[in-house]
């Protein structure tokens, strides 16, 4: 699902039609490159393993809601995304030919099949937070856990069906396209009926894309409109602290989301659409690989996403505070106290009421 239409510094290339392309790709932009893949690889890496560890491996992952299921998805696509990253950084750091059909095929895929898992997954973690605030008293059935199951596997069943088909038509048609060229474009993959789908596959994302945008933008503006009728009956109350808390949060999702995939998807469509046939290709390539960079900050973002929305996760990284709480005497003999007066306090209530049934018998 790639493609540069440049070549390496100092090779040239021609094309499915049999012109010359002579656009090339500057070394220091490649250097410049690797080293930012790099960071985002090791950071994200680190990040999103650490991550992983706390909802499988905690005492806590029992806990279970159909937020957590979204943000375990959102983790594990951002995770295969680092995961994506090396190859991506041998694409830019070497010209051989099998790296360059390897990344083509699959590496490239694989990048932006999770890349929009994450998009889908973040439009389903506000989709539900946003039912929670119209909702507040009961639960719906997209809120439960078996719907949070059947959506997440339905979303990868879509997403590895698409990605499946790509790589196989691009497997079945490489060889002939490539034969006796020395471009590392993957342009030159593209069959007829390849490109076609390929064109099909962005349109289809861009859509995909644009719907989540927008239904952000529709959730966050309902939650502050929400809070704003809430604070004009009870200014102080505790409906309106946890919709402003909702509004925060939701705000910080809409602005990840904007910050790493609006520009991306601005000059993505019309890349795909207008490459090779503009005499500002190399600036458009230039442009989109920034804006793949810039969307693949998301895998360093998003565990601020996952810190605000899941209470397991603050709390499993305030255990060693909650631990040391417990352990202060003081403290302790304090909630011993409230503890045995609310016992009290119910032994006493059921007394009352058992006194008026007597009286109510007699």
């Amino acid at each position: 699902m790639e493609g540069t239409g440049l070549t390496w510094s100092g090779s040239n290339h021609t094309n499915l039609n049999g012109s010359s392309q002579s656009d090339q790709v500057d070394p220091s932009a490649r250097l410049f490159f690797i080293l930012a893949y790099s960071l985002v690889f090791l950071v994200g890496l680190l990040l999103n393993g650490f991550t992983l560890k706390v909802y499988c491996c905690s005492s806590q992952r029992q806990a279970s809601s159909s937020v957590t299921i979204y943000l375990k998805n959102l983790v594990a696509a951002d995770f295969l995304i680092s995961l994506c990253l090396p190859l991506r950084i041998s694409h830019y750091a070497s010209s051989s030919d099998g790296v360059f059909r390897v990344y083509c095929s699959f590496g490239a895929s694989a990048f932006y099949l999770n890349m929009y898992a994450s998009i889908l997954f973040m439009g389903y973690i506000a989709a539900n937070r946003y039912l929670k605030i119209v909702h507040p008293l009961g639960t719906h059935i997209l809120q439960t856990v078996r719907a949070a199951h059947v959506v997440s596997s339905l979303t990868w069943v879509f997403l590895l069906a698409t990605m499946t088909t790509y790589v196989t038509l691009s497997i079945l048609t490489q060889d002939a396209q490539l034969s006796g060229s020395n471009t590392v474009s993957c342009d030159a993959l593209h069959s007829k009926k390849l490109s076609v789908f390929y064109k099909i596959i962005h349109s289809c994302m861009a859509v995909i894309f644009v719907l989540v945008l927008v239904s952000l933008i529709f959730f966050y503006y309902s939650t502050s409109r929400r809070l704003a009728e809430a604070q004009l009956r009870q200014p102080a109350s505790s409906s309106s602290k946890k919709l402003v808390k909702s509004r925060r949060n939701m705000l910080v999702l809409v602005c990840v989301f904007c910050v790493c995939f609006v520009p991306y998807h601005l000059v993505r469509l019309p890349y795909a659409f207008l490459r090779g046939r503009s005499s500002l290709s190399q600036a458009f390539y230039y442009l989109k690989e920034v804006t793949v960079m810039v969307s693949v900050l998301n895998v360093c973002l998003d565990p601020l996403l996952y810190f605000l929305f899941c209470k397991a996760f603050r709390a499993q990284l305030g255990l060693g505070r909650a631990h040391s709480s417990g352990s202060d005497p003081t403290l302790r003999a304090k909630v011993e106290g409230r503890s045995s007066e609310g016992q009290t306090s119910t032994i006493n209530r059921k007394l009352s009421l058992s006194t008026v049934k007597m009286i109510g018998v007699q």
